[in-house]
């Protein structure tokens, strides 16, 4: 029995750059381009008809940016949305993962890893780009003085528990954590679940925002 195709909409505003990565992904095996947009508000009322699964979203367009577009998207979908860019900028990145986007690329990324990110994605994993890589998001909090300490809800996770959040600020995803860990990948589910209960947050992305602000990557 065939899995269901990853449901994708892809935004750009310009044609050639949107029909080009839609195309290189409708010829996927498992993946399904359900729509295209040309801007932010195109966009947000593609997802409310067709609902995908991933939404590949460039940062700079008319009406609406990718970043404004991801928050009023995640108000109302369980979309994931990965981010394209030419700009390699840290604020992008701090932004783009801050308002919960799933992944962050380079439109120059190469075909073969623009689509394992999008199959990563759908499956819960978060991404950033070599080139835009999380010591950006770390160095956002670097220079700041006061910043805020390890909160005591953090003491409440298990040894399992903290281990499996340090997974997810990498951007593992739920199989990458069962292999590493060696631990089944339903149990993985289950410590994530728990984090995110425990710690108070909405979704994975937020753990890795929570596992930068307090300084927990990289202890």
């Amino acid at each position: 029995m065939q899995p269901d195709p990853i449901r994708v909409v892809v935004a750009d505003d310009q044609p050639a750059i949107c029909s080009g990565f839609a195309a290189l992904l409708a010829a996927q095996d498992g993946v399904e381009v359900v729509g295209t947009a040309g801007d932010g508000r195109e966009l947000v009322a593609l997802v409310g008809r067709t609902r995908p699964d991933v939404a590949l979203v460039d940062v700079r367009m008319p009406e609406l940016d990718g970043i404004e577009a991801k928050r009023l998207i995640t108000d109302d979908h369980s979309t994931r949305v990965l981010i394209l860019t030419t700009f390699d900028l840290d604020a992008y990145v701090y932004d783009a993962v801050r308002a919960g986007a799933s992944g962050f690329l380079l439109k120059d990324v190469t075909a073969e890893r623009l689509v394992e990110a999008v199959r990563l994605v759908a499956e819960g994993a978060v991404l950033l780009a070599p080139a835009v890589s999380r010591q950006l998001v770390a160095a956002r909090f670097a220079d700041v003085p006061g910043a805020r300490p390890e909160p005591a809800s953090a003491a409440t996770l298990s040894p399992r528990e903290r281990e499996v959040l340090l997974q997810l600020a990498k951007g593992r995803s739920n199989a990458e954590i069962a292999t590493d860990l060696h631990i089944a990948a339903e149990t993985v589910k289950s410590h994530v679940a728990e984090v995110l209960r425990k710690l108070g947050l909405r979704d994975r992305i937020q753990a890795v925002v929570y596992a930068y602000e307090h300084g927990l990557v990289g202890r």
